[in-house]
């Protein structure tokens, strides 16, 4: 089991995951725990303020050292490994081989900024890894670290009904997925590959190779660039 824990001012946001879909049902199964700790609950400051003006000015408000660091003594386990993450564009980004990497973790612990961010001095201090979604700006770390804990919890044994279902997606083998269909077999003149009507176990497989690497040729070619090898080299067009 993954344990997750989420330090946010906004902790009903994650009703999204906790009351839906495959995470609520790797709650159940006991496949993942998630916390969700509110800063504000540690502030001794007036009105339970977390935030600040920023030294030297500039436009914005930022998360003090303070409260951040008095939810994090106190609710972080000494006798767990603790992998402590504050999302931010700064950070190394997401791809699914790095979901591998965190699948060998037993206490995920997100840091969720807000306004212009965090107080630089806690991330010197207590954050041991600093990780993205992406090259854009959020408004929070909300919704990358409900990203970070749906990616994670589908690759986990026993989270989805197929052992294999993660396996065959994009990204997972380097490539693509390829395309799929289902009913009706014919609409609006669109018809389903008939290779897939066919029975045929073994061709089936081929097609959706063939389509997979072209899917990726057009789409992200630069996956073929790592991923290109013999066995392949036969059904990717150049």
């Amino acid at each position: 089991m993954i344990e997750f824990s989420v330090i946010t001012i906004f902790p009903r946001m994650f009703d999204a995951i906790l009351n839906y879909g495959i995470t609520k049902r790797a709650i159940q199964k006991k496949c993942i725990k998630i916390n969700l700790w509110n800063p504000r609950n540690f502030s001794d400051y007036n009105n339970k303020k977390i935030d600040h003006k920023i030294y030297g000015g500039g436009p914005g408000m930022l998360m003090m050292f303070l409260p951040l660091f008095k939810t994090l003594k106190n609710k972080k386990k000494s006798k767990t490994s603790n992998l402590v993450i504050y999302l931010t564009p700064q950070g190394k980004k997401l791809n699914q081989s790095s979901v591998k990497y965190f699948n060998n973790q037993k206490h995920l612990i997100f840091i969720c900024g807000r306004y212009e961010g965090i107080d630089e001095r806690f991330i010197y201090a207590h954050v041991d890894e600093e990780w993205s979604v992406g090259d854009y700006v959020l408004t929070g770390g909300e919704l990358p670290a409900m990203i970070f804990i749906d990616s994670i919890t589908r690759t986990l044994p026993g989270v989805l009904n197929s052992p294999n279902s993660f396996i065959d997606e994009s990204f997972y083998s380097g490539l693509l997925d390829c395309s799929h269909y289902t009913k009706p077999r014919k609409i609006n003149n669109l018809s389903v590959p008939s290779v897939l009507l066919s029975g045929h176990h073994q061709n089936i497989k081929k097609w959706r190779l063939k389509n997979a690497l072209e899917n990726t040729r057009l789409k992200k070619p630069k996956l073929i660039i790592k991923k290109i090898n013999k066995k392949n080299n036969n059904f990717l067009y150049i």
